[in-house]
């Protein structure tokens, strides 16, 4: 993943708080500025690529019992890779409700309002001044979520086509032998709102 300086519209001057860059992994319709399913979505607190472990690497990592060497757990049933070929750590599921300052570190920044789930688990969420994921997706990351597919073959990082690292914005991640694939935008987080005092 990557780290960016972006500016920080006039509306959020009051109780913008920058943060240490964080990743919301979204799904969804690319076109829309609202929906209910954060609750598919995930967060990265801190940047998952320089903590993740090459696919090359895969070998030390079974040999470790799954342990990365920056403390996660690699799960075999559903593993996450992004555009270098590193296997990372999953993020936090679901996405926390609050007020994120969103950027995909082209010409928009907004404000994603991320609401607690109601009575049915749906979570909603709603992007500031008509802004779309599309907008706020920062197309040099690429993040997928590879799961144990119905063939009954084994799904592994091993069998990814090392080929095609790293990937160039606009690629998809590749498929892997054996692996359901679910592609993930990613947004960037730069900041929160919190409660302006008084």
């Amino acid at each position: 993943m990557v780290a960016l300086t972006a500016s920080v519209p006039a509306w959020a001057e009051a109780t913008f708080v920058r943060i240490p860059t964080q990743y919301i992994a979204a799904l969804g319709n690319p076109k829309a500025s609202a929906g209910d399913d954060a609750g598919t979505w995930g967060l990265w607190a801190i940047d998952p690529g320089p903590r993740g472990v090459r696919i090359g690497d895969f070998d030390d990592l079974v040999a470790n019992a799954g342990a990365a060497p920056n403390g996660w757990q690699f799960d075999p049933k559903g593993w996450w890779l992004e555009e270098h070929g590193l296997i990372m750590e999953a993020p936090q599921f679901p996405l926390p409700a609050g007020q994120y300052v969103v950027t995909g570190g082209r010409e928009v920044t907004s404000l994603l309002t991320v609401s607690e789930p109601d009575a049915t688990g749906k979570q909603g969420w709603t992007l500031d001044d008509g802004a779309t994921i599309y907008d706020v997706t920062h197309f040099g990351c690429r993040a997928a979520l590879y799961t144990e597919n119905v063939s009954g073959q084994s799904c592994s990082p091993a069998k990814a086509p090392m080929s095609v690292f790293p990937m160039t914005p606009g690629m998809v991640m590749p498929a892997v032998e054996g692996c359901s694939k679910q592609d993930y935008q990613v947004l960037i987080v730069i900041g929160m709102m919190v409660e302006a005092e008084s």
